[in-house]
């Protein structure tokens, strides 16, 4: 996630925002966030995570003088921060660009016009068209058409063979439809819509669902292989000791199926609470909350002799560690991540992924699968497992889908 940006956009909108409230408490709060702005280095201005804590500080401080505007203004400015809120859209809603005064953006207002003007004019042609060729028709049946054509306007494709024209292709919508209700209630797959128009739009995989019953083999058999795909590939990048935590973590975005049918989803907020921001947070069948740590796998040693016992090494200690500091801040803060996110921490647990058997050969791999097994029955919420072992499990669960 990119660092929260800085620019004169906002700070003029602080500046406004100081200069317009009644209320004495909140000024402090708001000048804090101003001056983070304006103390960056040969003249530019400041960002980080730091000013989003700031803009939030603020926030709840005019919230609890019940500055019911200025709040709404300071969650605008974090959202613009964060990259929510496009600077054209903020710009024009708080007249940023004219310093507050001045005509409002008459570039953007004619370019609104202008698209506003040709889509009426698509859309009473295409009434037009419809009526000369159903001249007995009734309003509701133009209306009904009108809307059909609509939705398939998500579908419109640009031929290569047909330069600078777009075609709108009809009666798409409803199939896509189909082919979303089927991946939505037959086949586990990471966004049914995305994937119904994909497959809407490439003619090979309409004739491929066209030859099948329902799609349901084929769009099941396809998600199968593409997740062979991926844990190969997975397993590849696990066994390399040049692979980054940072690589792996992006190998395992959206790969929330590998940690077992207990976990649905992968949330989308890594970060909950201030100062932490979580590798992979997934959400559970029950509501509850897993945090995946990860390390590097290969190159990482993973357990050391000690009076005549193998036992885990510091970095796995360190991992720990890090985990269960994620965990008490989660706990510290379940009322205010539940009220901003909906998500109930109160069951909060954690996975650290780290190392692979291949970087200790003097070490059996079920040694120091036993060694990890029996450090995490000692430990409450958190479990350790090394990428190895995740990879078997996954393809093992995998290999039985495909049986079935």
């Amino acid at each position: 996630m990119p660092s929260p940006r800085s620019d004169l956009a906002l700070e003029l909108h602080l500046a406004k925002l100081l200069s317009s409230t009644e209320t004495e408490s909140v000024k402090p709060a708001i000048a804090h966030a101003l001056s983070h702005v304006r103390s960056g280095a040969g003249g530019k201005r400041k960002g980080g995570r730091r000013l989003t804590e700031l803009l939030g500080a603020a926030r709840l401080s005019a919230a609890q003088a019940e500055e019911w505007e200025v709040v709404r203004s300071l969650h605008d400015a974090i959202q613009y921060t964060e990259g929510h809120l496009l600077r054209p859209d903020y710009e024009e809603k708080y007249r940023l660009h004219y310093l507050f005064r001045g005509p409002r953006d008459s570039l953007g207002l004619e370019a609104a016009a202008r698209t506003l003007a040709a889509t009426n004019e698509f859309w009473c042609l295409e009434a037009e068209k419809y009526l000369s060729d159903h001249p007995e028709s009734h309003p509701g049946e133009v209306l009904a058409h009108l809307r059909k054509l609509g939705a398939d306007t998500r579908f419109m494709q640009a031929p290569v063979e047909d330069p600078a024209r777009y075609h709108i292709p009809r009666g798409v919508a409803e199939l896509a439809l189909w082919i979303e209700r089927v991946l939505t209630n037959r086949v586990e797959v990471t966004d049914p819509a995305e994937s119904a128009r994909r497959i809407v739009s490439s003619p090979k995989a309409l004739a491929v669902l066209a030859a099948d019953e329902d799609g349901r083999t084929v769009l099941r058999a396809a998600e199968l292989r593409r997740r062979a795909m991926d844990l190969r590939e997975l397993r590849r990048m696990s066994e390399d000791d040049t692979t980054t935590e940072h690589a792996l973590q992006r190998a395992l975005n959206g790969m929330h199926w590998i940690f077992g049918g207990r976990v649905m989803t992968q949330a989308h907020q890594r970060r909950l609470v201030a100062g932490d921001e979580v590798d992979i947070p997934l959400l559970r069948g029950d509501g509850s909350l897993q945090i995946v740590e990860l390390k590097r796998a290969a190159g990482v040693r993973l357990v050391k002799e000690h009076r005549g016992s193998w036992v885990p090494r510091r970095e796995v200690h360190d991992a720990v560690g890090q985990a269960i500091n994620y965990l008490v801040g989660l706990d510290e803060s379940r009322e205010r991540v539940q009220a901003e996110f909906g998500i109930d921490t109160r069951r909060a647990s954690a996975l650290v992924l780290i190392g692979h058997p291949m970087s200790q050969p003097g070490v059996s791999e079920q040694e120091i699968n036993e060694v990890l097994r029996i450090h995490t029955s000692h430990l409450h919420r958190i479990e350790v497992l090394t990428y190895k072992e995740l990879i078997d499990s996954a393809e093992r669960a995998l290999a039985m889908g495909e049986a079935a």
